[in-house]
C-alpha cells in the first residue's frame, strides 16, 4: 500500500462512493474488506494510524469466550467459536492454537470446569482446536512449571487461539487494498455531509500531513470508530444519546521466565468479575486484563495504578515467583466500546455482542463485538449498509477469502512468521543488503529491514507506527523501544524524505507517549 497513491485516489474519485467507512480498527477494516470483496466502491479513513486504539491492545486471543458460556450466552459463544475456526483457516500465519490450563486448588473445581470446558468443545464442533481434559497435579506442573504448587490439586486444559492483533489488522488492510478498497490513515473525518433530503450523504475529511480537505460523497456512511462512535454520531445530531459504555482493560508484560513452557493460565474468577489470562506471547509473558468503567475516552489511555496493583496481586496468587513493579517491561491500556444496556449494569456484565444502529440522520453505526467476530460483524454491517443505500444485493465472500500473507508454515521464518509470505521479500532484502539485517535492539528480534518494509508497503508514517503496531516493540519492552526510536526515525526519514528536525520531533513525541508504558 502506498499512502500517496491512496490519497490521490481518494481525492480524484469523481462520483459517489457506495460506502465510506470511518474508523480503521478491526471493525472498520473488516467492513472495508467485506464491501470491496463484494465489488462495492468503498473508502476508509482513519484519524490516526490503523489500529491505534482498541484493536492493537487486546489480550491477543482468538476465542469463543469461556466467560460468556458461564453467563449463558450460548449464541455468542457458538458464533465466536465458528469465527475462530474460520480465521485460523484464512490466516494460519497469524492465528495459532494455544493450550490454556485452569489450575484447580479446590476439590470442586476439577469436575466443575471439566464439564464446562467439554461443553465448550461440543459447541465448537468441526471448528474445534483440541479436546479438553482433566490433569493430575504432576501433569499440570509439567505444562506450567512456574505455577504455585502449594495447595494445587490439578487442572483442566482446553484449547483456544492466539494471534497478533495489530499485524492481523495490517494484513486485513493489505487484503482490502488488493480487493480495491481505498484506505488512508491520518485522515480524520471533520464533518458529515447532508444530501438534499437532509440525510447523511458523505464525509468531509482532512489529510493531517498536508492539511488538505476533501469531500467524499457516499450512498452509505458507516461509523466504525469504536469508543469514539458517539462523537461521530453527534456530528450528525448533537442531541444523540450515548450508545457506548466505554470500559478500560489493562495488560502487563514480563519476560518469558514467568511462564515457561507453551501453555497459558486461565483464572476463571477474579475479584472484579473477569477472567484473567497469563499467556506466552512473542517470547514474553502477557497478563491481563481489568475492567474499569470510564466516563470519557482518549486516543492514548493510560493504566491506572489500582489496575496495575490488581494484576500484580492476582498474578502473584498463581505464580511461584510473584511479579513486582520492577519486573514490568510494558504496561498498556485499551478501551472496549461496549454497547449500553440497563442502567446500573457493570461493564464486566455487558454483552460482547455487536450492535448495528441507524440514526434518523441515516448514519449507520456498528459498535460492540470483539476481535474474534470481526468478520461476521462486517458481514452484518455491509448487508445493512447495502439495503440502506439501495445497492445491488451481493453475497459476502469473506468466509473463504484468504488474508494477505497466507502461509501454512510461516513458523520457519522465526519472528518474521507474522508476515506470512511477506517474510520472503524481507529476507531477500536482507540478503541483498546485509546491513539491513541488523537488530534495532539486542533485547528484541526486530530488524532494520522491517522498518523499511513498514514504510514502503504498510503505510507506516511515524516511529510510533513502527514500534507500536508494525512491530510490537512498545508493547513487549517499552524501554527497549525507547532505545530503538532514534535509529527508527533515521530509517523512516530516509524512506519518507524527512529532515533532521522531523527526526528529532519524532523521537521526542515517541518518548513522551512511551513513558506511559513504564510504570513508576
Amino acid at each position: 500500500m502506498d499512502r500517496g497513491e491512496m490519497l490521490d485516489r481518494l481525492a480524484s474519485h469523481g462520483g459517489q462512493w457506495d460506502m465510506v467507512v470511518i474508523g480503521g480498527g478491526a471493525t472498520g477494516m473488516g467492513c472495508a474488506l467485506d464491501a470491496a470483496s463484494r465489488g462495492y466502491q468503498v473508502a476508509l479513513v482513519e484519524q490516526h494510524d490503523f489500529g491505534k486504539g482498541t484493536s492493537s491492545r487486546s489480550t491477543k486471543l482468538v476465542h469463543g469466550g469461556v466467560r460468556y458460556l458461564e453467563q449463558g450466552n450460548i449464541t455468542l459463544v457458538m458464533e465466536a467459536l465458528k469465527e475462530r475456526g474460520i480465521l485460523r483457516e484464512n490466516a494460519p500465519h497469524l492465528v495459532s492454537d494455544l493450550a490454556f490450563v485452569v489450575p484447580n486448588y479446590e476439590w470442586w473445581e476439577s469436575p466443575f470446569y471439566g464439564i464446562g470446558l467439554r461443553l465448550y468443545d461440543l459447541l465448537a464442533g468441526k471448528y474445534g482446536f483440541g479436546a479438553s481434559q482433566n490433569l493430575a497435579k504432576e501433569e499440570t506442573l509439567a505444562r506450567l512449571p512456574t505455577l504455585k504448587e502449594e495447595g494445587l490439586r490439578g487442572g483442566v486444559v482446553y484449547f483456544d487461539g492466539q494471534f497478533d492483533d495489530a499485524r492481523l489488522l495490517v494484513h486485513l488492510a493489505l487484503t482490502a487494498a488488493e480487493q480495491g478498497a481505498v484506505l488512508v490513515n491520518y485522515c480524520p473525518a471533520v464533518g458529515l455531509l447532508k444530501n438534499a433530503d437532509g440525510l447523511v450523504g458523505g464525509v468531509a475529511v482532512r489529510d493531517v500531513e498536508s492539511g488538505r480537505e476533501v469531500e467524499l460523497r457516499a450512498r452509505a456512511v458507516i461509523n466504525a470508530t469504536g469508543c469514539f462512535s458517539d462523537t461521530v454520531r453527534r456530528m450528525a445530531d448533537p442531541d444523540s444519546s450515548a450508545m457506548v459504555a466505554p470500559s478500560q482493560g489493562v495488560h502487563l508484560v514480563f519476560d518469558g521466565s514467568f511462564l515457561r513452557g507453551n501453555s497459558a493460565i486461565m483464572v476463571p474468577h477474579t475479584s472484579d468479575g473477569r477472567v484473567m489470562f497469563a499467556i506466552p506471547w512473542h517470547g514474553h509473558t502477557l497478563v491481563g486484563t481489568t475492567d474499569t468503567a470510564l466516563d470519557g475516552v482518549e486516543l492514548e489511555p493510560s493504566p491506572l495504578e489500582r489496575e496495575i496493583d490488581f494484576i500484580l496481586e492476582t498474578a502473584g496468587q498463581y505464580l511461584d515467583h510473584p511479579p513486582g513493579r520492577q519486573d514490568i517491561l510494558s504496561a498498556w491500556a485499551g478501551i472496549r466500546p461496549l454497547v449500553r444496556s440497563a442502567a446500573g449494569a457493570s461493564t464486566a456484565s455487558l454483552s460482547r455482542d455487536h450492535s448495528i444502529h441507524i440514526d434518523p440522520s441515516g448514519l449507520l453505526t456498528i459498535a460492540g463485538g470483539k476481535w474474534t467476530t470481526y468478520r461476521r460483524m462486517a458481514e452484518d454491517c455491509v448487508n445493512q449498509a447495502a439495503v440502506l443505500a439501495g445497492l445491488e444485493e451481493r453475497a459476502c465472500v469473506t468466509r473463504n477469502l484468504r488474508v494477505h500473507g497466507y502461509h501454512h508454515h510461516s513458523a520457519k521464518f522465526a519472528h518474521l512468521s507474522v508476515y506470512g509470505s511477506d517474510a520472503l521479500p524481507i529476507l531477500d532484502m536482507v540478503r541483498a543488503h546485509p546491513e539491513r539485517g541488523a537488530l534495532l535492539n539486542a533485547s528484541l528480534p526486530y530488524l532494520e529491514a522491517e522498518v523499511i518494509w513498514a514504510a514502503r508497503w504498510e503505510m507506516a508514517r511515524s516511529v510510533e507506527d513502527v514500534l507500536a503496531r508494525r512491530t510490537r516493540a512498545l508493547q513487549l519492552n517499552a524501554r527497549a523501544a525507547l532505545e530503538m526510536a532514534p535509529r527508527v526515525a533515521q530509517l523512516l526519514a530516509r524512506e519518507l524524505g524527512r529532515d533532521s528536525a522531523w527526526q528529532s520531533r519524532q523521537v521526542s513525541e515517541f518518548a513522551a507517549m512511551a513513558a506511559n508504558y513504564i510504570p513508576a
